[in-house]
């Protein structure tokens, strides 16, 4: 009856074992008589289960059970029979050794082996590695995931127990202990295929484990235990026990180290996610299973009664619950057991999941913000910025790289740091997030280059910190940056910022660095140092060189203030872009004239193609060549506009369509078909210097800026007296040199520079000591020693500073000329009287000290208190009397003879404004008729602010400290304050625009270093790599040839060729003039701050205008910034300053500015000198009434004038001839020529 009725149940059914007892209990008629402790289970008739269904879980419990305990008694009673033996042995050797030391004779004897007192002990051989050692050997490795078999294997282990707790789960949903036939049941089948080979696994280990004690303890093995035995019984009594198989979810703690063995894992975030949650989740699976056990069996002790029907997942479900400290109750512990086993584990799985819940959440958040991967959008370009990522640096990068005037730009920007953004520049991210993208990372880790794709970036950009303390360090972290990129992608294009210019060198020994590929190097203090080097020759040059490679915004101002202009010339910037092919054939004058005066364009210099023999040309940058160069085919040319569609009109120029056209912004793209067949121009402007731009190589750089291809030297009378065996230039021809000096013999004391006549100089306030870091004094000297200026037209600099700090410069100076240095502070008015800072053309003022100071504020404290100082001071100086301007200079080659055209104007000598041209010139009385309308000078004392001086400034928010009578807001941008406007305020900041400009064409980089460093190039630079200093080269006509290059100037429009035009002129006119008659390029006006004014002023501060339309009014004090070509014939004669009287040694070839005593009889030869200048005090006064034959430099101008002048006080001569005839009493030292 009870088969029968069993037969009506299915096999393997679903329902809980309550529903079956109650069926059986239903059945009257069952003759199966059942004791209280015995439970019927379900069976059928063709299963030979126990008839009375009597439970068998205690079988298969017993088998895991013998088979640990029984394991663990022999491993124990091997080490415990082991350690008797050891011991047993151990005693015996020592009373063997006992033996021999209380009777070594006779031991030896009673063996028969006595040795001779010469013999040695014979080398016992070590025993060979048997074969049970080799087994072990092997198995270690066949678990160690040491080979690929290995790691296979262990794999294999893993996914093997993961089937083996899926079956575990398909089968928690029938009865926990139920007859099962082995050879129907599919999944009893792949369990026992799976357990045979976890019983195989077992076996390696346990070969491979040296501590067979620990292994029997081990986790895995206890799974092993409780799960693989059972599987064996029941096999043998056809029946199955759901039992402990659910102790195989701990295998999941092993899934980390199966990913890292698959290499899928790879950082420790990564590692650490897939280890806590392998952990939470095993753990919560393990107590699950215990709990399905015990509810659905009951406690042993209540016969089984007191179970409770819970599938596994309602069991996962409470013990979820358990664990968060909820317990809704809907669900809940039955059993004793069960109830136990609740209580320990709330207290870990509350502890665990207080602890791992919160850790989880956090690495799983922070991957998916910061940690993924770029994925790179179709026909849309990518570059990835790096190094010193901040809000400062970060929000300046993409104003200038995203900025309005540039022409679509369809690139986006990845950021990489390995520090998360604050909350200040993800909110600047979020702002641009269509373009910018940011990930967490570092360069020098190629699993995050790899996320950044790296390798198929349009380029790479490094930015510095300019403001850390250790330059050395910052540039020693960019360039292990670069080369960590440059080894996962050789071919990528990199563009990384530099402190030093002694550390570029070292970009240079990267392998894979290639310059002509596009890798550039922008190194600050270079550029720095060159742009206030240009701002002594030219003040205000600087300020218009920021401008023109900054991105600024056209901002329209009503009012007729000095800002109207300026910012109209701020919204320039350079741009390039090819010429058309109606400008083939043309000189470079012609389209310069014709793109000015019809284009509203500015064409500075060109990309010209020379052809060095077959199929072999080369391509360099002219600025302002002469008449000889002609327009060709595909030429690049370099243009200052407002915003790049402008520049569009040089390449869509036809003159067949557009040469009657007035309007400028009608020129556009014509029909014609030879515009059609011209180089395409929908390029963009980096990938327009990639294809075309110039890229000269280091033999052909120094060339660059030429305006001869072969050398043409005009002139016999220089060939003739080219001395060959005289170094005065370095080995590249571009810069003045002189022998290496120490630096005691240029050192004065203050009572010496008081002595020296020192007028028309450079005076170099420096702050620092023996711990400052170098601001590269070189970079600052190179430009004013360039050899596109004749010896006589060098400035004298004077460093005034501390000796011990520019002894740590003076390796990089030594080779320079007429260079002096006063020990001192720039803070002694003593020591700046000395130098006649009253008589300088330009004062400098830098600290080595800024980044050493944590409070912004207060980073550049010594230079504003320097220039402070400076303005306060007074002077006597007669010079102010002299209503003549030495600023400006005649164009060489005009007529001399007519005093319109006068190479001495007319203009006072004003200390705010410098010898622009840096061509020594005859300062003269005015003219009573030209006295300037609008500036006056004090007849006794002149005020120290009105030196004109340059101020280096770290915080750009300092510059409002710098002038006192300015309105400028703190809050204000350093372009718009007007400090920097005139030209007298500097910042490190204006610089980080070249970072995106040298991106879009690195070609205005190359522009922009040979315009401010006076000509550096990359075969100087590799010459300073090797040796660290210039070195001497014979004048050769190679390096003669290189100083054929243009250079900035100013010209004066008071008086001269172009006085004509400064009164209400245009200047548009005088542009062309300039052009047409003396091959100057103008480009920018330096004006007084209230010229606008109707009425007098006496503010001698000048503002920049850049490129002023056709239509600019001229006003007679304008300043104009032109581009000068070399004048060969400049060098024939030197320049006396003294009259027809002064003494054969003022008329010779040494002929300067600095005048001092020779340091050995320099106080014999003081009080000499004084009174033979009050002697002849008498005498020149006279004369200075009468007419006097004055003479300059230029050869063609080597005869005398005759100059009126008018009558003067006994002091007023003094002071002139003081200033102006101390040649003839006092020889001058210091010179080349005294040391050649």
């Amino acid at each position: 009856m009870l088969a029968e009725a069993d037969a009506t149940v299915p096999h393997g059914s679903g329902n809980s074992m309550m529903s079956r007892n109650n069926y059986f209990n239903k059945n009257p008629d069952s003759s199966i008589s059942m004791s209280k402790m015995d439970v019927i289970i379900p069976f059928s008739p063709d299963v030979p289960c126990d008839n009375n269904g009597q439970r068998m879980w205690w079988a298969f419990l017993a088998s895991s059970m013998v088979t640990f305990f029984g394991g663990l008694f022999i491993i124990l009673l091997w080490r415990t029979l082991k350690y008797l033996w050891t011991v047993c042995c151990h005693c015996n050797i020592k009373k063997k050794e006992a033996q021999k030391v209380n009777n070594p004779a006779n031991s030896q004897v009673a063996d028969g082996t006595a040795k001779g007192p010469d013999e040695k002990d014979e080398v016992v051989p070590a025993s060979e590695v048997g074969w049970m050692t080799s087994v072990k050997d092997w198995a270690g490795v066949m678990i160690s995931a040491q080979t690929l078999t290995g790691r296979v294997l262990v794999v294999l282990v893993f996914a093997l127990s993961i089937g083996a707790l899926g079956i575990y789960f398909i089968d928690s949903s029938d009865p926990i202990e139920s007859c099962q036939n082995f050879y129907k049941d599919f999944t009893l089948q792949i369990d026992m295929f799976f357990n045979v080979f976890f019983l195989l696994y077992f076996g390696l280990r346990f070969i491979a484990a040296n501590d067979k004690l620990w292994f029997w303890l081990e986790v895995n093995s206890v799974v092993d235990f409780f799960t693989v035995p059972p599987v064996f019984v029941s096999v043998y009594l056809n029946r199955s026990w759901l039992g402990l198989r659910f102790l195989r979810a701990l295998r999941l703690i092993q899934f980390s180290e199966i990913l890292q063995f698959l290499n899928i894992l790879k950082t420790s975030n990564s590692i650490k996610l897939v280890n806590l949650c392998s952990i939470f989740i095993s753990t919560w699976l393990t107590a699950a299973g215990f709990i399905h056990l015990v509810e659905n069996s009951g406690d042993p002790w209540e016969n089984f009664q007191n179970s409770q029907s819970l599938s596994y997942w309602e069991c996962v479900y409470l013990l979820m619950v358990t664990m968060s400290t909820v317990g809704y109750g809907d669900v809940y512990a039955k059993t004793t057991l069960g109830r136990l086993f609740m209580v320990f584990f709330i207290l870990g799985g509350l502890a665990m999941f207080a602890r791992y819940v919160p850790e989880i959440a956090a690495l799983i958040l922070n991957r998916k913000k910061y940690g993924g991967s770029y994925n790179s959008t179709r026909g849309r370009k990518h570059i990835v910025v790096c190094g010193h990522i901040t809000l400062e640096s970060v929000s300046n990068f993409l104003k200038d790289f995203l900025h309005k005037d540039r022409d679509d730009v369809n690139v986006e920007i990845v950021f990489l740091h390995n520090i998360s953004p604050n909350l200040e520049l993800e909110a600047l991210f979020k702002r641009h997030f269509t373009q910018v993208e940011f990930y967490q990372g570092s360069v020098l880790n190629p699993h995050d280059l790899a996320r950044v794709k790296i390798e198929s970036a349009d380029a790479c950009l490094i930015l510095a910190n300019k403001y850390c303390p250790d330059p050395d360090a910052e540039d020693a972290s960019n360039i292990m940056r670069v080369i960590s990129i440059k080894n996962y992608s050789p071919k990528i294009r990199i563009i990384t910022q530099m402190l030093q210019y002694h550390n570029k060198a070292h970009l240079l020994n990267i392998p894979s660095w290639n310059w002509k590929e596009g890798d550039d190097a922008i190194c600050l203090a270079e550029l720095k140092a060159g742009f206030i080097a240009q701002s002594c020759l030219a003040q205000g040059l600087s300020t218009m060189l920021a401008n023109l490679f900054s991105m600024r915004s056209f901002i329209e101002i009503e009012e007729d203030t000095w800002q109207k202009y300026y910012l109209e010339g701020v919204a320039n910037e350079m741009y390039t872009e090819y010429l058309s092919s109606a400008f083939v054939g043309l000189s470079f004058p012609a389209v310069c004239e014709l793109c000015y005066v019809k284009l509203k364009l500015l064409l500075i210099a060109i990309e010209n193609k020379s052809e060095l023999g077959e199929s072999r040309s080369r391509k360099r940058i002219l600025i302002n060549p002469g008449n000889h160069v002609k327009m060709q085919e595909g030429t690049l040319g370099f243009f200052i506009a407002s915003d790049a569609k402008e520049v569009k009109r040089a390449f869509f120029y036809c003159k067949a369509c557009h040469d009657d056209i007035t309007d400028p912004k009608r020129i556009k793209k014509c029909g014609c078909k030879r515009l059609e067949d011209e180089h395409p121009s929908t390029l963009s402007p980096k990938k327009k210097q990639r294809n075309g731009g110039m890229r000269n190589s280091p033999n052909n750089s120094p060339n660059m800026m030429s305006r001869h291809d072969p050398l043409v030297i005009p002139g016999n009378e220089q060939m003739e007296n080219m001395d060959m065996n005289m170094k005065q230039y370095d080995s590249t021809g571009m810069f003045h040199w002189c022998p290496s000096k120490e630096i005691e013999k240029v050192i004065l004391t203050r009572s010496e520079a008081s002595m020296t006549v020192l007028s028309g100089h450079v005076v170099v306030c420096i702050f620092g000591d023996v711990t400052s870091a170098l601001v590269g004094l070189r970079n600052l000297v190179m430009p004013l020693r360039a050899s596109n200026f004749h010896y006589h037209e060098l400035k004298p600099i004077v460093f005034v500073g501390s000796l011990e700090y520019l002894r740590r410069e003076w390796e990089t100076l030594h080779n320079f000329p007429k260079v002096s240095i006063l020990p001192g502070t720039p803070l002694s008015r003593a020591d700046l009287r000395a130098v006649n800072i009253n008589l300088c053309d330009m004062c400098v003022i830098l600290s080595a000290n800024q980044n050493n100071i944590d409070d912004a504020s207060l980073q550049d404290k010594e230079c504003i208190l320097a220039s402070l100082n400076i303005k306060s001071m007074q002077f006597d100086d007669s010079i102010g009397l002299l209503q003549a301007n030495s600023q400006g200079f005649t164009p060489p080659g005009m007529d001399r003879s007519s005093p319109d055209s006068s190479p001495v104007h007319g203009l006072a000598r004003q200390a705010s404004v410098t010898t622009g041209a840096n061509i020594p010139i005859i300062t003269e009385l005015a003219k009573p008729g030209k006295i300037l309308p609008l500036v006056s000078f004090s007849q006794e004392k002149k005020l120290g602010i009105n030196i004109q001086m340059i101020t280096e400034l770290v915080n750009d928010s300092n510059v409002q400290f710098l002038d006192q009578d300015d309105d400028d807001d703190p809050d204000t941008e350093l372009y718009l304050t007007q400090p920097f406007a005139c030209g007298t305020a500097f910042a490190v900041s204006v610089l980080d625009s070249l970072m995106s400009a040298t991106y879009f064409n690195d070609n205005i980089l190359t522009l922009i270093r040979t315009l401010v460093t006076g000509g550096a190039t990359p075969e100087l630079e590799a010459l300073l790599a090797e040796e660290n200093a210039l070195q001497g080269g014979y004048s050769t006509p190679q390096t003669l040839a290189n100083r054929d290059r243009c250079r900035v100037a100013q010209l004066a429009l008071y008086d001269g060729p172009f006085a004509d035009l400064g009164d209400g002129g245009c200047y548009g006119d005088l542009f062309c003039k300039a052009l047409k008659t003396y091959n100057m390029l103008c480009f920018g006006i330096y004006r007084l701050r209230d010229a606008h004014l109707a009425t007098p002023s006496q503010c001698t501060k000048r503002y920049v205008i850049t490129n002023p339309p056709y239509e600019f009014e001229l006003v007679p004090t304008d300043l104009i910034f032109c581009l000068m070509q070399f004048d060969h014939n400049a060098g024939q004669s030197r320049t006396s300053l003294s009259h027809s009287s002064h003494s054969s040694h003022s008329s010779s070839k040494k002929s300067s500015s600095v005048h001092s005593i020779p340091t050995t009889n320099r106080q014999n030869r003081s009080s000499k000198a004084r009174e033979a200048g009050h002697k002849q005090n008498a005498t020149r006064m006279n004369r200075m009434s009468q007419e006097r034959k004055w003479f300059t430099d230029e050869p063609e101008n080597a005869y005398p004038r005759n100059i009126q002048i008018k009558p003067m006080s006994t002091h007023m001569a003094n002071q002139v001839n003081q200033y102006k005839s101390t040649s003839s009493l006092i020889p001058p030292i210091r010179e080349v020529e005294d040391e050649c």
